[in-house]
């Protein structure tokens, strides 16, 4: 099993090298996100069908993959020697480097919620004669 941080590191790198103005790094680097993305999303997967709770992971797992292999095409079609970057292969990392942060925040904030409260139950007519009756 890989790491699952990896694709993370790499499209910030990739984003990074696009801010800065290095394309030809910023695609390799987008191009190196694609098989850590996918592998990150098949674990992730692999885990929720297994029973274990992922399916949170898997999602955006799978929907990061899918917007980095977007970007990477984006990034990859855009015109050689241009002096900005593909707006497309830009947000299609953040966005992708959003759908890897969901998870995290979901961690953060799960010990604030509060359980449901259930009301008890009433008791039949039946089940409180049988009680009573086991009591005397």
């Amino acid at each position: 099993m890989g790491s699952r941080l990896l694709p993370l590191v790499l499209a910030t790198a990739a984003l990074a090298a696009g801010a800065a103005g290095l394309g030809g790094l910023a695609l390799w680097l987008g191009l190196l996100v694609v098989p850590a993305a996918a592998a990150a999303a098949f674990v992730a997967i692999s885990d929720t069908l297994e029973g274990r709770p992922a399916l949170l992971s898997a999602v955006t797992s799978g929907v990061a993959l899918v917007l980095v292999v977007v970007a990477s095409a984006a990034r990859q079609n855009a015109p050689t020697g241009s002096a900005a970057s593909s707006p497309l292969a830009t947000w299609g990392l953040v966005l992708a480097l959003l759908a890897y942060a969901v998870p995290l925040v979901a961690w953060v904030l799960e010990p604030m919620r509060v359980p449901r409260r259930t009301r008890p139950q009433r008791l039949r007519p039946a089940e409180v004669d049988e009680l009573l009756s086991r009591a005397a």
